[in-house]
């Protein structure tokens, strides 16, 4: 039996090397262009006919549009729509990666660190750029909020700049670290099935319920793969606010 982590590893399907850089395409990117490829091709058949009078598919479509625009409206302000691609489409990256990692035999991108810590860095240079870009040198009143008496500032200001700093990393750490926990759970009670199978014909009995409790965790890791993505995108609306905010 293999170990409850083996599902993470990643493992080269067409090796590559440039200049000692190894740029093999994997199996963590094959799911990327597979989920690329799946909600691209969803999305646009959704929307083909464009109907008036919407149907099924284009309902989810148009329901995916407004859930998203609705949490841009509710944490960003009418303002943070300008933001809408790319919460968007960081919304349906984290989500796809974190359902398609229940299939089986599939690989989750969002249970490793470099996928998730790319999206995180993204919104946080974006952050820092559009900000110092609309603001100026105003953008660093961030660190010190309104009100806060100037003789705190010693106190305040270090701890605001830690808390920005660390963005990118509890952003991207708590989602690898739920999907983790998660399939390694699934993997623990599958392998207590398959150890049960072994034990003849009461092991058959016995293996029911690990596999019942099983399907229950499965049931509720698609739960959380939408959550998961969900707390994403919002703490990515939250950062983004910042740079609309700043100087009003």
């Amino acid at each position: 039996m293999t170990s409850p982590t083996h599902q993470f590893e990643i493992t080269p399907i067409v090796p590559f090397e440039v200049g000692g850089v190894d740029l093999s395409f994997t199996n963590a990117s094959l799911w990327m262009v597979i989920a690329a490829v799946v909600t691209t091709s969803f999305l646009s058949i959704c929307m083909r006919r464009k109907a008036m009078i919407p149907g099924r598919m284009q309902v989810m479509a148009e329901g995916l549009y407004e859930f998203v625009a609705n949490m841009i409206r509710d944490n960003i302000g009418p303002r943070g729509q300008q933001y809408f691609p790319v919460v968007f489409t960081i919304f349906v990256i984290v989500l796809a990666g974190n359902s398609f990692g229940l299939l089986p035999y599939s690989f989750t991108y969002t249970s490793h660190f470099a996928a998730t810590g790319a999206l995180s860095l993204l919104i946080f240079f974006a952050v820092v750029f559009i900000g110092l870009y609309r603001h100026g040198f105003h953008f660093f009143r961030l660190f010190m909020p309104a009100g806060v008496p100037w003789w705190m500032s010693f106190l305040i200001i270090p701890i605001e700049v830690v808390s920005f700093v660390i963005r990118p990393i509890t952003l991207s750490v708590r989602l690898t670290a739920n999907m983790i926990g998660g399939h390694i759970m699934l993997k623990i009670f599958a392998g207590f099935c398959v150890g049960m199978l072994s034990l003849g014909a009461g092991g058959y009995v016995a293996a029911l319920f690990p596999m019942l409790f099983n399907v229950v965790i499965l049931a509720f890791e698609f739960l959380v793969a939408f959550l998961q993505a969900y707390v994403f995108a919002i703490l990515c609306c939250i950062y983004l606010k910042d740079t609309i905010e700043i100087g009003h």
